[in-house]
């Protein structure tokens, strides 16, 4: 856009009843670039010309261009939100976290999703159209390479709820999720249940592998099965297919919360008393797991601590591109409710 329709679209506004950039400058009897300054952050402005620039424009109404701004900057404080996972009732928390903390920092979150794209590149391409000042990969099942792309393509990019794996390109933020399916094993073998199974998400995911992998290492050779998705509908459909089944386990590790709560749907619609009969655990902790009629006890992946990590990382990033790639890895806690025996 050019500065000319950009001074066209600040007359309309004008015409409007909007006050200008100038107007706030006459108020204040200050000059316009003062009036720049002040808003922007970091830039040279004495304390008191601050305070007069604001007075004058909250009297008189004013919000500063974000757009014009930008051209100036040459920043759009645009953010990519990126990620895959929308089926899930766990990401809805996670993106009410990154949006609220990112519009705090005054950033502006780009939700952007990538539930049909296998093309890094593309999404590349699709984020320096918007503009973006970076990007936070939030996705448990999309693979590494995108938030590697976008690293590679000069964007400071943070991957959030992944697998560390090899050579770390970009900051990371996550749980170990072959921890996580240790730890789960660990709380099944302690309650005494010695039949286990494993339900998982989409069979090519990393948590999914991830999470097995773990599990075996302290179950042993155990039965598992993976459901199309991380969601309601395939959580369920994976437990009637295990109902259907010759034998069934004393105890399922149903490596994420969602798909625990249609298993304990399919389990309560087939007469199977839960833990009377047969033990469930899941993995987030995220808020529906909580709820009075579902009450199931769960593996706390501490979505708070992730997301201030992933945006402390970001602003770090911002200010500094170049710095080298850092991993933070949080540790899992168990929430006790009524899904397992004592």
């Amino acid at each position: 856009m050019t500065l000319d329709l950009l001074q066209g679209f600040a007359s309309g506004c004008k015409g409007l009843g909007m006050a200008s950039l100038k107007d706030v400058a006459a108020r204040a009897g200050v000059s316009r670039s003062a009036v720049s300054r002040a808003f922007t952050e970091g830039a040279s402005v004495s304390p008191a010309t601050r305070a007069k620039v604001m007075a004058a424009a909250e009297a008189l109404g004013y919000r500063p261009n974000l757009l014009a701004r930008s051209l100036t900057t040459r920043t759009t404080g645009l953010i990519g939100l990126v990620s895959n996972n929308f089926q899930n009732p766990a990401f809805l928390e996670i993106f009410d976290l990154f949006t609220r903390g990112l519009q705090e920092r005054g950033l502006r979150p780009l939700l952007v999703n990538l539930s049909e794209e296998t093309d890094p590149a593309k999404s590349v391409q699709m984020l320096r159209q918007y503009s973006v000042d970076g990007v936070i990969v939030a996705s448990s099942t999309l693979p590494t390479a995108f938030a590697t792309a976008f690293r590679e393509a000069g964007l400071p990019t943070v991957l959030a709820f992944s697998r560390v794996e090899g050579p770390v390109s970009v900051h990371v933020a996550s749980i170990d999720n072959v921890a996580a399916g240790r730890f789960a094993a660990e709380v099944l073998r302690g309650r005494g249940y010695r039949k286990l199974g494993f339900i998982g998400g989409p069979e090519w995911a990393t948590s999914s592998i991830d999470r097995l992998a773990g599990f075996r290492s302290v179950a042993g050779v155990v039965r598992h099965r993976f459901s199309g998705a991380y969601s309601f509908a395939a959580g369920r459909a994976a437990m009637q297919a295990e109902l259907g089944s010759a034998e069934l386990m004393e105890a399922y590790f149903c490596a994420d919360d969602v798909i625990s709560i249609g298993a304990l749907s399919a389990l309560a619609d087939a007469g199977v008393k839960v833990p009377d009969e047969m033990g469930v655990i899941g993995l987030n902790d995220m808020a529906m797991a909580g709820w009075d009629n579902i009450r199931l006890t769960t593996i706390r992946q501490p979505f708070a601590e992730i997301v201030a990590a992933s945006l402390e990382m970001l602003a770090q990033l911002l200010l500094t591109p170049g710095l080298a790639p850092e991993v933070r890895i949080f540790p899992c806690t168990l929430v006790e409710r009524a899904t397992l025996r004592p």
